[in-house]
């Protein structure tokens, strides 16, 4: 029996998403997530699963880095995003970093079914325009590249940075010490090659879709 992951934040839209999968694939087990965090937890509770469903802007997400990271934690899982946002440029990133697809929320219901039929046949799917666009930068690709070397509690860490929230709170949330994310911190900065926090926030959001949507994080000591 196929199992389809949906990771999206709007109970409408997971519900319509839902729907449009049931009715092109009946019999499929479905499981869903609403926010990243969530999201980790399902694909860790269902490794086997034949795909996954995801939308860029959840709670927790910042641009294309959960799907990053999630490439590297899950290299065996499909990742179809499905997305508001259909400008070719981002459709054309979502592909470059590793999605399998890209299904845009205007979609009609047989043109979702259309193109999950073919990522699960192995092949990719996305509107010409987004196979038209210029790939990803050089740059970009190295910020990715980078991003895959975390290990995923530093990616959450990173990913709180990005929240503005100080150590100690980000200590409090992961039910650790400071001094245990103080370490994360370092090892981040480390493997990103940069000097503090702000710089760390402002490479990972070159992932961004949209970058002047960036929260600087307060300067503490690392």
């Amino acid at each position: 029996m196929t199992t389809l992951l949906i990771a999206d934040d709007h109970p409408l839209f997971r519900e319509a998403l839902r729907g449009a999968v049931q009715r092109v694939m009946p019999g499929v087990k479905l499981h869903e997530a609403d926010s990243v965090d969530a999201l980790y937890a399902l694909v860790d509770a269902h490794p086997d699963a034949d795909l996954l469903l995801m939308d860029l802007n959840m709670p927790g997400a910042q641009g294309f880095n959960a799907l990053v990271h999630l490439r590297v934690l899950h290299p065996q899982l499909p990742v179809v995003v499905v997305s508001a946002r259909e400008e070719p440029s981002v459709m054309r990133r979502a592909l470059d970093h590793g999605a399998l697809g890209f299904i845009p929320k205007s979609a009609a219901s047989e043109t979702i079914g259309e193109a999950i039929g073919l990522v699960l046949e192995g092949e990719r799917w996305a509107p010409p325009e987004a196979l038209a666009a210029p790939g990803i930068g050089r740059d970009e690709y190295e910020v990715a590249q980078r991003l895959r070397e975390l290990t995923p509690q530093q990616f959450r860490v990173l990913q709180m940075l990005g929240a503005g929230r100080l150590n100690k709170q980000i200590a409090y949330d992961l039910g650790v010490s400071e001094a245990t994310i103080k370490a994360h911190v370092t090892a981040v900065l480390r493997k990103l090659g940069v000097t503090n926090r702000t710089q760390a926030v402002l490479m990972a959001g070159r992932l961004s879709v949209d970058p002047e949507a960036m929260v600087l994080p307060p300067e503490e000591q690392d």
